[in-house]
């Protein structure tokens, strides 16, 4: 999927020339075209990870018109989470992860892990904080039925050359039917390790059942988010053709309101985490053993 800047501008919320200074200040990897930048989905998110930039808008969610965009929540549970995997090396590490992979007996596991090695040998894909998310660039569609999020998290971290040097314990990798779906979970994968509760749940390698309700908790909340910053957008466009002395008061009251479901499921989301962590821990859904 190829963004533009003002795709970008709006998947971040931040003014055009802020992108603009963005490639030409900080390495934001973009390809000129007839005058117009483009930008590959996988290489911008693996920047603005590394960066600590959040996504606050996802482009690729207005992709799906017939059908609703797959949830990362619902992709982790199908793929599972998986422990205690026992490797030695980057190598080993990429076949034990391929392992727990959810496709069928048909499928080329070696020219997966092929791949994969490949894609290491070009650039680690560890993303800082022990956490890497083995990928190319270019997605593998594979025969699924549907998306899946596999999570493993391995007995002893190994190397990987991650971009802050910390060696990786955690990793994630993805299955899609389609290169748009694969797309989109890397989208709200990066999104959903900002999110602090997830993260440090997923840092303190936490059940299964507590990680998939952070990750709903997680993706509702950049939903709420995107909806405040589209209707943000819409207010600023609407002034933008207003008299300069106009009534600055009530376009602040509109950004205001704007940000009142955001507030409010910020609120909820918090008490939410404050009653589940005083009641009894549900049992693990989703999780397979090593």
């Amino acid at each position: 999927m190829k963004l533009t800047v003002r795709e970008i501008s709006e998947m971040f919320d931040v003014p055009e020339r802020t992108v603009e200074r963005w490639i030409r200040e900080d390495g934001m990897p973009g390809l000129k075209v007839h005058g117009q930048y483009r930008f590959h989905r996988a290489e911008l998110l693996e920047w603005a990870h590394h960066r600590g930039i959040r996504i606050v808008a996802d482009p690729a969610a207005s992709q799906f018109p017939e059908h609703p965009a797959p949830t990362f929540a619902a992709a982790l549970e199908r793929g599972g989470i998986h422990r205690d995997l026992v490797a030695a090396d980057r190598e080993s590490t990429l076949r034990a992860l391929i392992e727990c992979l959810p496709i069928g007996a048909e499928v080329d596991r070696e020219l997966i892990f092929e791949v994969f090695l490949a894609r290491e040998n070009a650039g680690s894909t560890g993303v800082g904080d022990g956490i890497a998310i083995p990928h190319v660039r270019n997605p593998i569609v594979l025969d699924v039925d549907a998306p899946a999020v596999s999570l493993c998290f391995l007995r002893s971290p190994i190397d990987f050359g991650a971009i802050d040097g910390k060696p990786v314990h955690t990793l994630f990798a993805i299955v899609a039917p389609t290169a748009r779906e694969h797309l989109h979970l890397l989208g709200r994968l990066a999104s959903v390790l900002h999110d602090p509760a997830f993260h440090g749940a997923l840092l303190a390698r936490e059940g299964a059942g507590r990680l998939l309700e952070l990750a709903r908790a997680a993706e509702e909340r950049l939903a709420v988010s995107t909806r405040a910053a589209s209707a943000a957008r819409a207010a600023r466009a609407a002034r933008a053709g207003e008299d300069p002395v106009g009534d600055h008061e009530a376009a602040a009251a509109e950004v205001v309101r704007a940000r009142e479901p955001l507030d409010a499921a910020l609120e909820a989301a918090q008490a939410d985490e404050g009653d589940a962590r005083d009641a009894d821990d549900e049992p693990d859904v989703g999780e397979v053993g090593a």
